[in-house]
Parts: C-alpha cells; structure tokens; sequence
C-alpha cells in the first residue's frame, strides 16, 4: 500500500495535522512541503526502496546528519525505506550567477573543504556501474555516442584519495542561509574529490578564470599543479552527464527534480 503524507504526519511527533503541499517534479519520488505553525519540513516519499546509484534513505540520513552537525547540511527529521522527511530553510538558492561571484567561489571552496573532511561513507561511487546502467536505457540509435561515453569513463582517473563527496553539486543544490549548505544528499558516498570541483565546472560550463579561481581558493592559491587531475574529472562527470540526460524520459531535464530546502 502507497504511504500518504497523512499517514507519515500522524506518526510524526508535533507533525499530526499539519499542512500539506506537493512540489512538481522529481523522478523517483513525491515531495510535499509541510508546514506546522513556525516549523516547515520538506517531505519526501518514494514509489519503492532506493537502490544504487542512490543511497538509500537510511544512508542518505546518516551522511547528511554528519553534515548538519558541521553546518553544510538541514537536519533529518525521519528516515524509513521510502520516507525521508528533513528541515527546511530559508534562503537564497544559488542560480548560475551565483558562479560569476568571486566571493560566492570563495564560500562554495569553503564549504567543500569542510565536506571532503567528513568521515568517509563507507559506499564508494561506481561511476562505470552508473554509467552502464543509463547506457542499457538510451535508444539504440544512439549506440556511437554511448559507447563514446562508456570508454570515457571507462579510461577516467581512480581517486588515489577517497573522501565524502556530495556527487551533485549542480546550483540548485546549493544555498545561503547565510552560510553555505548542501541539499538532497542522495548521491553522496566516497569518491575522488575532484568529481565534485568537476561537476561545478562542468555542469555550469566555467570559464578557465572561474575554474582556475575555484582552484586557487580550494588548494589555497595553490589551483595551477591541480588542473590536469580537474579536467580527468571533468571528462567523466562529462560522459556520465551526457549519459544521464539520454536515459531520461523525454521532455524531463535535471531543473525538473524537487528540491529539498
């Protein structure tokens, strides 16, 4: 039987009979925004159990109280197989401008300095069992570019060093509250922490002065000796992108997914 958000509030301490409503978007769940006078939570509920290349909600929960205790993250509130239920905060989601800010380069380094030292995760990332997995649900037509995108990342670098890395750090997963936080930490587990510098310039398509400015202020003016081993990430965030985007239904695009807040 489908879990309802009624049914998931009752059980909530200081929840039962808050207000309720749903966000558009996301691909493998619904998202309602609750409110209970002061307090708002952001409610997640899922058709069936996460499996890889997320986490599942248990470990998604683990890794983001980690990073609310260091101030990168919103508290947890609930996690079951299918609910997640965290915090939600005001402020001011970042938008592709943000990167044009040397200022807002400066706190997203920070941050992420912050989040590479947390404690490892336990699950390393898989970046060919992902890349295979959307490769098996793209038109065959398509088989040259695959297969491309396969090899990249197939040849890509293995991390000499693991550390926690959120794994999808595109802008809307980002915010100020004032300080700089991460959402929706379903991706998050042990990787090369160049994955997650490659996915901010990447995805955002960075000029060199931006990529080598974010460099500079993660290696603390030390970014120039990094750049070969950013654009080894860079490739394969690249080929797993292109790989992503193929093996989504048509019309559904990354902005499409429901935040968490």
């Amino acid at each position: 039987m489908t879990t309802t958000p009624e049914a998931v509030l009752a059980d909530l301490p200081g929840w039962a009979g808050a207000t309720i409503k749903e966000l558009s978007g996301g691909f493998t769940n619904r998202t309602w925004i609750i409110e209970a006078g002061e307090r708002r939570a952001v409610l997640k509920i899922d058709d069936k159990p996460r499996e890889a290349p997320f986490n599942s909600r248990y470990a998604e929960a683990r890794i983001q109280a980690a990073a609310a205790e260091q101030g990168l993250a919103n508290p947890v509130l609930l996690a079951t197989d299918t609910v997640y239920v965290t915090e939600y905060m005001d402020g001011d989601v970042w938008s592709l401008n943000c990167l044009e800010d040397n200022a807002n380069l400066d706190a997203l380094a920070a941050g992420l300095k912050k989040l590479h030292s947390l404690p490892l995760t336990g699950r390393t990332f898989d970046p060919l069992s992902a890349a295979r997995e959307y490769a098996g649900l793209i038109d065959p037509a398509d088989a040259v570019k695959v297969s491309e995108c396969l090899q990249k990342v197939e040849v890509g670098p293995r991390p000499p060093n693991l550390c926690c890395c959120h794994n999808d750090l595109v802008v809307a997963n980002i915010i100020n509250v004032p300080d700089v936080r991460f959402l929706d930490w379903e991706y998050a587990c042990d990787n090369d922490p160049f994955f997650d510098l490659a996915t901010v310039v990447a995805h955002h398509k960075l000029t060199t002065e931006q990529s080598d400015y974010l460099l500079n202020s993660y290696f603390d003016g030390d970014g120039e000796r990094w750049r070969d081993q950013l654009a080894r990430q860079t490739d394969v965030y690249e080929a797993l992108l292109w790989l992503w985007s193929a093996a989504r239904p048509q019309g559904e695009t990354q902005s499409d997914q429901s935040g968490e807040r």
